[in-house]
């Protein structure tokens, strides 16, 4: 990648679903010695690991299709959603479905392959400060 490519965002979490997200969460908290640092009935935040990314876990919305299918999609922190979903689809990737969230919209997102991620204003300054952003 050239030095003079945009950035049209960053990686702010992995995010997976589980059927259990407390089991879950116990399971990633103790591998990766983070505490959790948002615990909500629909959602569990874990706190950043040492390579810096965080981890949260949601609700599984039905079964997993198949053995091979991971249950994950990264969180992208973008500045302007609208200018990100025209740069990604640029690339080739298409929305898949808007997500008024009244704490801030997000779009699900694919890239070429049909792997699943999100894009979403960056957090507000004090709750990225409470989080340890």
């Amino acid at each position: 990648m050239s030095d003079e490519a945009p950035i049209t965002g960053w990686c702010r979490a992995l995010v997976f679903e589980a059927e259990d997200i407390n089991r879950a969460a116990a399971f990633w908290q103790g591998l990766l010695g983070v505490e959790a640092i948002d615990v909500r009935p629909d959602w569990i935040q874990l706190g950043r690991d040492r390579g810096g990314l965080y981890l949260g876990l949601l609700p599984a919305q039905g079964p997993r299709p198949d053995r091979t299918s991971i249950r994950a999609r990264p969180d992208i922190e973008v500045t302007d959603l609208d200018a990100a979903q025209a740069r990604i689809e640029a690339l080739g990737g298409r929305l898949l479905m808007v997500d008024p969230d009244p704490e801030g919209e997000h779009r699900l997102m694919c890239d070429t392959e049909g792997n699943e991620f999100t894009i979403l204003h960056p957090l507000p300054p004090d709750e990225a400060r409470r989080i340890g952003l």
